[in-house]
């Protein structure tokens, strides 16, 4: 046999670019919808590039609105199993955002509101402040309540008066409760003028060693409060959600389009609301466009993310009556039934290019809403456009979630419902007793969230369906598999899996773009290449998916996530270069 010649090693690139097309679909290729169809996030992959970066050098910064960045593009959704008080705090100091459901009274939602922005801050503008005569049992309450007992007092009882003095946790510890804070409060402070800048004034709340630093006037007069906690929070959550003028965490909550929901949105702004999601199952609505218009009337620096949406028709209309953001999905998560149901939606992978495609072009971000069930579902929709993703099942599992863990077949699990399903339907109304689990034992039935005001259901509003006699559910219950602390090991794992995802696929979007530079590795540049068809992509063969389907490797999103966190804890036990983890694809709901 004769011996075979090859080409010299040396030319490979070369003779590379003697190929007339590249290895890959370019991105409107790959959503060509006349030769592919609608796509899902597991109908397809990303080709990989190549790395020449350390995958924590990736910046993970994100618009989710016109105005308002995040370091990280994660979002938690509103609905009353995923996303309160709790989750909307450990969210926004992870670099995320909670949006607060409003399948609750006004008063409630706003309380929540009012906790997320006090949580954090820089200079206190609106501190709680009491006078000498309030007693301790006032501090006690407002220690129970809001969860500190740090309190400046005045002459008046009001931010203004002239400061006499500070009340702190250790004052009125074993004291009784009907003391006046005259007998206890501290009178030796220190304190700054007025017009101090935040890093001066930090610098002397570190030298002093106290716990709060009054801001007074040329009179003595309360101003502001610095809280030396805020120092700590900075120190250990660097990548927190902030507004930049008052660094007070952000605040999200979602609202209906009904004539009531004018009067929530309205003591959520008084709470100091920064963005509002108008919640309704089909953003393309009369309802809508009106809501959004009297927003910006009303309320012109508030951030408006509209939706839901799936076409660029609907999008079109939303960006036109002055939407700061859309939410994209419809039918796409793993407890919404709307694509069985009703016939309407989208598959989530081409509803998130199309929107994101359109909506980029008047500087309106996209917001991917259902059917993240891993990692690599997040980095597909940054990968289309997306601006942030939406997970409600993959964060419903975790401590911060509301509800109380139970045990269902030997499994530490949580309730989780769609806020289609009947049930969320019924929120605030009394249960039947023909609706009591096992004759009303409580031995396996979740524990329902304790909700006691009657108000508008928000379930029903979302999906058009307050004056139906029988409704008609679009979503489902379950239960997920407890996660653990969202704060302390889920979020960084998702964080670190997007870094690392990040840095495999991002290059080939440099490779035939001579000016892109190989140190710009933040996401929101990756995205921009991806939309000018600079990124490759292939589409997932039906042999492929029916393969891990018939292995039973496709399961429900929370297992599979339940895998790759079990994977992230192994990694402390198992050497770097020995670790190799694989994104398993879950089934699309």
């Amino acid at each position: 046999m004769a011996p075979q010649s090859y080409l010299d090693p040396s030319t490979a690139l070369e003779h590379l670019k003697t190929y007339s097309r590249s290895d890959g679909l370019s991105v409107s290729e790959l959503m060509d919808s006349q030769a592919n169809g609608g796509l899902t996030y597991n109908d397809f992959l990303v080709l990989p590039g190549r790395i020449d970066f350390a995958a924590h050098e990736v910046i993970t910064e994100s618009k989710i609105t016109r105005n308002v960045v995040l370091k990280t593009p994660f979002m938690s959704s509103p609905m009353d199993t995923v996303t309160e008080g709790e989750m909307a705090i450990s969210m926004a100091l992870l670099g995320g955002i909670g949006v607060i459901h409003h399948n609750q009274s006004p008063a409630a939602q706003a309380a929540m509101v009012r906790a997320v922005k006090r949580h954090e801050n820089g200079f206190i503008t609106d501190p709680v402040v009491l006078s000498p005569s309030n007693i301790v049992e006032d501090v006690l309450d407002i220690k129970e309540r809001l969860g500190f007992s740090g309190i400046p007092i005045t002459d008046t009882g009001s931010l203004g008066g002239k400061l006499l003095g500070i009340v702190t946790n250790r004052d009125v510890q074993f004291r009784s409760t009907s003391t006046p804070l005259s007998d206890v409060m501290t009178t030796e402070l220190v304190t700054a003028p007025e017009h101090i800048t935040l890093l001066e004034a930090n610098e002397i709340l570190r030298d002093s060693k106290k716990g709060k630093l009054p801001i007074v006037d040329k009179d003595g007069r309360l101003k502001s409060l610095l809280a030396r906690s805020d120092l700590l929070k900075n120190q250990t959550y660097p990548l927190a959600s902030k507004r930049p003028e008052s660094k007070q965490l952000y605040a999200a909550a979602a609202v209906g389009t009904r004539p009531a929901d004018r009067e929530r949105l309205t003591l959520l702004a008084e709470a100091g609301l920064d963005i509002v999601i108008l919640d309704s199952s089909q953003g393309n609505s009369i309802y809508q466009t009106e809501m959004i218009q009297w927003i910006k009337q009303t309320f012109p620096t508030l951030e408006v993310i509209a939706g839901n949406v799936v076409t660029r028709e609907q999008a079109a209309v939303l960006i036109a009556a002055g939407a700061d953001g859309l939410r994209v999905g419809m039918g796409s998560g793993s407890i919404c039934i709307t694509q069985e149901v009703m016939a309407v939606g989208r598959p989530q992978a081409t509803a998130v290019y199309a929107v994101a495609e359109f909506a980029n072009k008047f500087g309106v971000p996209v917001i991917a809403d259902g059917g993240i069930g891993n990692v690599g579902h997040i980095v597909k929709a940054l990968a289309l456009g997306a601006g942030a993703v939406m997970m409600g099942g993959l964060l419903a599992g975790t401590t911060e979630a509301p509800g109380e863990y139970f045990y269902h077949e030997g499994k530490r699990v949580k309730a989780y419902r769609g806020m289609g399903s009947l049930e969320a339907m019924e929120q605030g109304k009394p249960v039947p007793p023909s609706a009591k689990v096992n004759g009303g034992s409580s031995a396996n039935k979740p524990p329902n969230a304790p909700k006691s005001n009657v108000h508008e259901n928000a379930a029903t509003s979302r999906y058009f369906s307050e004056s139906s006699a029988v409704k008609v559910a679009q979503g489902v219950s379950g239960d997920v598999p407890g996660q653990g602390f969202l704060s302390k090991a889920f979020l960084p794992y998702l964080y670190a899996g997007l870094q690392h995802s990040s840095k495999i696929w991002v290059f080939v979007a440099s490779r035939n773009f001579s000016r892109v530079s190989s140190k710009v590795k933040s996401v929101l540049s990756f995205e921009q290449q991806v939309l000018k068809s600079k990124a490759e992509f292939m589409v997932s063969t039906r042999i492929q998916r029916g393969y891990l389907r018939d292995h039973g490797l496709l399961g429900v999103s929370v297992v599979i996530t339940s895998f790759a966190f079990a994977a992230w804890l192994y990694q402390y036990f198992i050497p770097q270069s020995r670790l190799h983890l694989h994104n398993i694809p879950s089934r699309s709901a």
